[in-house]
């Protein structure tokens, strides 16, 4: 047994210390208006962080192969509590969506549990010599899309197809199925948008932005005149515009415009290359994973964590509409941030015990 892997330890907790820095260079002038205190999410930011890194030291000394036995209580813990967003008093209403549960002393969003349950649920199931699981796959698969899409969340539901769909190839499903599900899939997310008003108005009004005058549009644009002001070099460090209210969600889904801003394109290409680095260092772990369900358990943690990066970059350079998925590791929110820590630790376990 090796001991812990500190080239990924070190870019998460790069990236998560840069988040809290960020978080507060975002947010001191909406903190201080909204709260009268500039340290607001300063402060339940660097709570989150502190009760994620117990939760990463956890898992690190948890072998990973006892979650094959704790697989399907977890996935039916996770499930229950998709259901309970629904429970009026208990699920908590924001613009438009039924995201979160209020248990007073704590908020959980459960659709960011079930990223990584799911994934260990079927990285269990995968590694197993089962035969004939494809419909079966596909049921619950659909079932659990169905419960993220009725909060709604196209976002997270992209990315819990993405991790599902890698984990179930890679335990060498026949290559049938992936023609069968790639089509399904994408006539699936053109009858979501299509289907739904408010998902085509986005669309168009996404493709249209600088004619349009709603608020999405404003968002696009605001997230474009932050990356423009960036230039190369930033505007330097406390030197941004955008957070002074200009910019929607500036703390959490559109952090990455400020950062843009802020530091340019030459330290955004840094960050982004230490989130390269992640993904990078995650599937190695896979690759050289002792057993077959530490090789899934690695891919499929860094497949959800990996798509985030990409939808939310995406979204941020304006390559795909806004979707609503926070940057790992930075974006402010506590539930993304602990389950997030929750899968490195994870993965720290598995690089302990692998070849590599």
């Amino acid at each position: 047994m090796k001991k812990i892997d500190f080239l990924l330890l070190a870019s998460v907790v790069s990236l998560s210390l840069f988040g809290i820095f960020m978080i507060y260079e975002a947010s001191s002038f909406v903190a201080f208006k909204d709260f009268g205190n500039k340290y607001h999410y300063l402060k339940e930011q660097s709570m989150w962080l502190g009760l994620g890194l117990f939760a990463l030291g956890f898992f690190f000394f948890f072998d990973y192969k006892k979650l094959y036995y704790l697989s399907l209580p977890f996935l039916i813990g996770s499930i229950l509590l998709l259901l309970m967003v629904f429970i009026p008093g208990l699920g908590v209403y924001v613009m438009g969506a039924r995201r979160w549960i209020d248990f007073h002393f704590f908020v959980v969003q459960p659709s960011e549990v079930i990223k990584l349950t799911l994934a260990i649920y079927l990285s269990a199931w995968f590694s197993s010599k089962e035969k004939g699981r494809f419909w079966a796959f596909i049921l619950l698969l659909g079932f659990i899309v169905f419960l993220v899409m009725l909060q709604p969340d196209m976002g997270t539901t992209g990315i819990i197809i993405a991790e599902a769909i890698v984990v179930y190839f890679l335990s060498g499903a026949n290559i049938s199925h992936f023609l069968l599900l790639i089509p399904g899939v994408s006539l699936l997310g053109f009858l979501l948008i299509i289907l739904e008003p408010y998902r085509f108005n986005r669309l168009t009004t996404f493709l249209n932005f600088n004619q349009s005058p709603d608020t999405y549009s404003y968002h696009v644009r605001q997230i474009l005149i932050a990356l423009g002001s960036g230039g190369i070099a930033g505007v330097g460090i406390g030197n941004s515009l955008q957070k002074y209210a200009y910019l929607p969600e500036n703390t959490t889904d559109s952090i990455f415009a400020i950062i843009a801003e802020e530091i340019g394109f030459l330290g955004s290409l840094l960050l982004i290359s230490v989130f390269l680095f992640f993904i990078w260092r995650g599937f190695m772990i896979a690759i050289n994973a002792k057993d077959m369900f530490g090789k899934l358990l690695a891919a499929s943690i860094t497949t959800f964590i990996g798509a985030q990066v990409l939808i939310n970059l995406s979204a941020q350079t304006a390559l795909i509409p806004l979707t609503g998925v926070p940057l790992p590791f930075i974006s402010y929110g506590g539930s993304a941030l602990i389950i997030n820590l929750c899968s490195v630790g994870i993965l720290l376990n598995i690089s302990k015990q692998s070849k590599l």
